[in-house]
């Protein structure tokens, strides 16, 4: 081993006929490029920087077997005979010295067209579209079809493929008893429900040869009644080590799995331990995922012999230079995914090309390319919020003179109250890269200091950017002045003492995240050392696996620490501005803590007696120890005119262009926008 900090990470894996540069794979996932105007040529970049960021392995996005196949976001089966502009992609790679797997996914019964097949006519709760079973000789071809792509991939410079037998796609309806009904030599026992998935990999090694990559991307989890025991699942890994896999993927919980496997409040490394438990049963290397996000952590698990490889995704959305930085000793510049999934998987639901929220060039290489300034500038930014952090990094990357003035004792503005939320302890990730990056940058960084216009006039300083963010809006309520009122800065921020019953006002994102604040007693962990059995525990996730699918039996097991109504005025559905990736997860998590949710709800006026409201016609009183305020924001943009007024060019961007929610994913993008003109 090396003399690094991550010996094993950074250790090469021989394969035999080629050679992995290091046990990072940056996983597969849909981007959108697949199917966008010009998607090869920007995806090409998209993973050449990547690779230049010296990623060991990557895997693209799931690309059909066949049209039945496609998952119904756009044309991306090209067949057996439509990948000649792929070679565009293969050819980026391989120029930065990486490889590339193309990933076959089979979409099933969760492909989103009307022709959608599976191994039974069994309907998926999160899908409109009801599949019809597939006949023997439809089975027979899509083997074929599997096999046929995959060599098509070869043929014009893939390294291998990754065949997606995971997350409730095809291969793994075949595979499990929930999905697959059929009474014929493809379903019914273990030896018949294996069969399918075990004829593709077998038949993909055939066309092939030896000198090519397959991994099997593995349910280890379903997490779905219905599932596979555990006895099973080891049973099909060592077959498809006979079969031919190379190396065998973690795959994590079906997509109708009602436990949360990607998203924040998923702890990091939540389920290597399903990984480690699996790399005592196959030779062949095994490869951990979900949630790992820094390479000390990837580190650890290699070495503790929890898996052989990790696999990243969106941390590679969020930094291509991921490896490079922890070669170089430079791992607290490493831009950390959050697992926000705003810009990414929430936009890809929504047909948009992913991107990421703290770094916005993601997909975007080309229209963010690199270029010097015309001429550099004395530039100030004010206001040390996600937007101004955001600037200030790329302008001086620009080669411009910045200097940061933020009014606070603390750089990170509105990510300070969101790393209070349990599960949100990532988001501190971000203010640690920014402060890296300013050091070394040479970024001169004023806390506790509001700019005086003349004073900057005085210093050179050309243009301003105004990123002092939002302030909470106070509704026209009687008694808001009462003692028992708090903003939620107050409660995030100041951490003032709130009562064991409480009305939250407003129920939008930050409702939210107040209430799930709250509900904890202990507030937030250590992301570095998180509480991996506290979540599955939570969730009803069994270690033991004494039922199939890994479920137990009594469900998800929460409490909370405080009683607690949320409350909204529109009619609505409550929650109805989260994420949809995420959103889902955060009401179920809330409601099994027994809050409340009010929506339609009229504030007649706060006093010591409580929260007065009207609901549905019917008066009532909330006898809460608190009510703090989450009804928005307002933009606070102060001091533009006297600015202006000293002859400094203003630019504003983020929340104190326009008060939307607390939108960092907006703030981020107009402040790299603006620094790159």
């Amino acid at each position: 081993m090396s003399s690094s900090p991550y010996p094993h990470l950074l250790h090469p894996l021989d394969l035999g006929y080629t050679r992995l540069r290091n046990r990072v794979i940056m996983g597969s996932m849909h981007t959108g490029l697949e199917e966008a105007p010009g998607g090869l040529a920007r995806m090409a970049a998209f993973f050449a920087e990547r690779a230049r960021g010296q990623a060991g392995l990557i895997v693209s996005g799931g690309f059909a077997p066949n049209a039945a196949g496609r998952l119904g976001l756009g044309d991306h089966a090209p067949g057996a005979n439509g990948f000649e502009q792929h070679a565009a992609v293969t050819r980026a790679v391989h120029a930065e010295g990486g490889h590339i797997l193309l990933q076959v996914l089979h979409g099933g019964r969760y492909s989103k067209h009307a022709d959608c097949v599976a191994p039974s006519a069994v309907k998926s709760p999160i899908n409109s579209f009801a599949p019809r079973a597939m006949t023997r000789e439809e089975i027979v071809e899509t083997i074929e079809d599997y096999a046929k792509t995959a060599l098509a991939a070869r043929r014009v410079g893939y390294d291998g493929v990754e065949i997606m037998g995971s997350e409730g796609y095809l291969l793994t309806q075949f595979f499990a008893p929930r999905t697959n009904r059929r009474e014929d030599e493809w379903g019914g026992s273990y030896e018949n429900r294996a069969r399918f998935p075990l004829a593709v990999v077998r038949r993909t090694r055939e066309l092939c040869g030896r000198d090519f990559i397959i991994m099997y991307r593995i349910s280890m989890l379903d997490l779905v009644d219905g599932g596979n025991p555990w006895d099973e699942i080891v049973a099909l890994a060592k077959q498809m080590e006979v079969a031919g896999a190379t190396l065998l993927n973690t795959g994590i919980g079906w997509h109708e799995a009602r436990v949360p496997t990607i998203m924040h409040s998923v702890p990091r490394g939540a389920f290597a331990w399903i990984t480690q438990r699996m790399k005592r049963e196959v030779a062949i290397p095994v490869v951990a995922s979900n949630r790992i996000n820094n390479p000390a952590q990837a580190e650890a698990l290699i070495a503790s012999g929890a898996c052989d490889l990790v696999s990243l995704a969106r941390p590679f959305l969020a930094d291509p230079d991921f490896v490079a930085k922890a070669m170089a000793g430079r791992a607290a510049e490493i831009n950390t995914c959050i697992a926000c999934n705003q810009a990414c998987l929430d936009r890809i639901f929504v047909g948009q090309v992913a991107t990421c929220m703290v770094n916005p060039r993601a997909c975007r290489e080309r229209e963010f390319a690199a270029a010097p300034p015309a001429r550099a500038k004395r530039l100030a930014v004010v206001g040390g919020g996600p937007g101004g952090l955001a600037f200030a990094v790329t302008a001086a990357e620009q080669g411009h003179k910045v200097t940061l003035y933020e009014a606070s004792d603390r750089l990170g503005g509105q990510f300070n109250m969101a790393m209070a939320i349990p599960g949100k302890e990532d988001y501190r990730e971000t203010i640690r890269y920014h402060a890296a990056r300013l050091d070394r940058l040479g970024v001169e960084v004023r806390l506790n200091t509001r700019p005086r216009p003349e004073a900057l006039r005085q210093d050179g300083v050309e243009d301003v950017v105004l990123a002092t963010g939002v302030v909470p809006r106070r509704p026209a309520i009687e008694g808001i002045d009462h003692p028992k009122v708090l903003t939620y800065v107050q409660v995030l921020w100041d951490r003032k003492p709130v009562g064991r019953r409480v009305a939250i006002v407003g129920a939008g994102g930050v409702g939210f995240d107040v209430a799930e604040f709250l509900t904890h007693a202990d507030g937030p962990g250590d992301p570095a050392s998180p509480d991996i059995d506290r979540f599955l525990a939570d969730w009803g996730v069994d270690r033991g696996f004494a039922l199939p699918g890994a479920l137990k039996a009594e469900g998800p097991r929460m409490r909370s620490a405080r009683e607690i109504w949320l409350l909204q005025r529109k009619p609505d559905r409550m929650g109805a501005t989260l994420g949809k990736s995420t959103g889902w997860a955060i009401r179920a998590a809330l409601q099994q803590k027994g809050l409340q949710m009010l929506a339609g709800v009229g504030y007649r006026r706060i006093d010591d007696a409580g929260l007065h409201i009207s609901v549905g016609g019917e008066d009532r009183t909330l006898a809460v120890d608190n009510v703090v305020i989450c009804a928005g924001q307002e933009s606070l943009a102060a001091g533009k005119a006297e600015l202006e007024a000293a002859g400094l060019r203003v630019h504003v961007i983020g929340g104190a262009r326009e008060a939307k929610e607390l939108d960092a994913m907006r703030a981020i993008e107009e402040a790299v926008r603006l620094a790159r003109l």
